[in-house]
């Protein structure tokens, strides 16, 4: 049986990062993904936005990591040449009752530390955005987009660089704990029933976490979640957009509404929605659900042409809270928290997931090499 020092399950944007960061390390590292190319799941389809670390409870790892993974994914991008855009994104107040959301939004952004945020009267935001229709709004310079798939590809080759080894097509069935000292390994029982040896683990599976955390043998039940699909469909428009910033209405309890997000090139998309389903491979829009669209849209945007809305794509994101409550915070599990040495679970990295990476592989890595964490 083959032994290494690392094993990270889950080439998405935030698997790749953890790897990466253990490579860099000087750890011997082997990054395990199911499927046959990195980054096909949440990772491929969500808005491809940097978020500010607005919306988040203060002290939450959510807010952290937001705000740390901003400058440091800012930064790398600048560093690495990856393309992205400090593009600025408006909050809109598209009814009078929700004009005292807004400075609401920004109290909860200044206790995150983020404190660029301005609020806009009507006049003020028509003017950055002509085609707006809204009663005020808030900027937010700080947010922006990124080409995901071109960061997950530098991800890669900073892992590779480092002695990072990359397995395509290679799904964990279960994983047998260590239940004595650190010089004993973790066993990774492949689908195929192959066998591989760490010393430290880190489950980074995204949808397929919890899962993958209740076929660990020796992980107690308290440290378990379940996983709940919170599915988010996209229609993109047709014809070029007349706005330069996302727009964004005042957040709805599951998510941020049907905003407006634009990629490198320009174009415009609107989305997610929230659809709770039953399955994480229900990834099929359904072309009916653009009439919803069209209302919502219109309420920032009135001149929205008949027909320009096309059915794009959906994403799932990895829920641990379900539709009645409230959302769940990022959840890292290390050893401190479940007894396991060298064991770390990343469950519910749903959005800011893309824009934390960095921030979340540092946590990680900060954990699993204090004195104390790998005994």
């Amino acid at each position: 049986m083959d032994t290494v020092d690392a094993v990270v399950i889950g080439a998405g944007v935030v698997g790749l990062a953890v790897a990466r960061a253990m490579a860099l390390a000087g750890q011997e590292v082997m990054l395990l993904e199911a499927e046959n190319a990195i980054g096909t799941g949440t990772s491929s389809r969500n808005s491809e936005v940097i978020h500010a670390g607005i919306y988040y409870p203060a002290g939450s790892l959510k807010a952290q990591l937001c705000v740390q993974g901003k400058a440091l994914l800012y930064a790398y991008c600048a560093e690495r040449s990856v393309g992205h855009q400090r593009c600025g994104k408006l909050i809109v107040a598209n009814a009078p009752e929700q004009v005292a959301h807004l400075s609401q939004i920004q109290a909860k952004a200044r206790a995150n530390g983020v404190d660029d945020l301005a609020l806009l009267t009507r006049a003020q935001a028509v003017a950055m955005e002509p085609a707006l229709q809204c009663e005020a709004a808030l900027h937010s310079p700080s947010t922006g987009i990124v080409d995901s798939h071109a960061l997950m590809l530098s991800y890669l080759g900073d892992m590779e660089n480092a002695g990072g080894l990359l397995a395509l097509n290679a799904p964990v069935q279960a994983v047998q704990l260590r239940q004595g000292p650190a010089s004993h390994p973790h066993v990774l029982v492949m689908q195929d029933g192959t066998e591989l040896a760490c010393r430290t683990l880190v489950n980074s599976a995204g949808l397929t976490a919890p899962d993958l955390a209740q076929r660990m043998t020796g992980l107690a039940a308290q440290h378990q979640t379940t996983a709940y699909y919170a599915k988010g469909n996209y229609f993109t428009l047709s014809g070029r957009s007349p706005f330069q910033h996302l727009i964004y209405p005042v957040p709805e309890a599951a998510g941020l509404g049907v905003h407006l997000t634009l990629d490198l090139g320009g174009q415009a998309k609107f989305g997610p929605d929230v659809q709770w389903v039953e399955s994480k491979d229900d990834l099929q829009v359904d072309p009916a659900r653009g009439d919803a669209f069209y209302a919502e849209v219109r309420k920032y945007w009135p001149a929205l042409p008949d027909g320009a809305l096309q059915a794009g794509y959906a994403g799932i994101r990895p829920k641990i809270s379900g539709p009645q409550e409230a959302a769940a915070d990022f959840v890292i599990q290390g050893p401190r928290t479940h007894g396991v040495a060298g064991l770390v679970n990343l469950l519910g990295i749903e959005s800011p997931g893309l824009t934390s990476s960095l921030a979340i592989a540092q946590w990680v890595n900060t954990a699993l090499t204090q004195a104390g964490e790998c005994a």
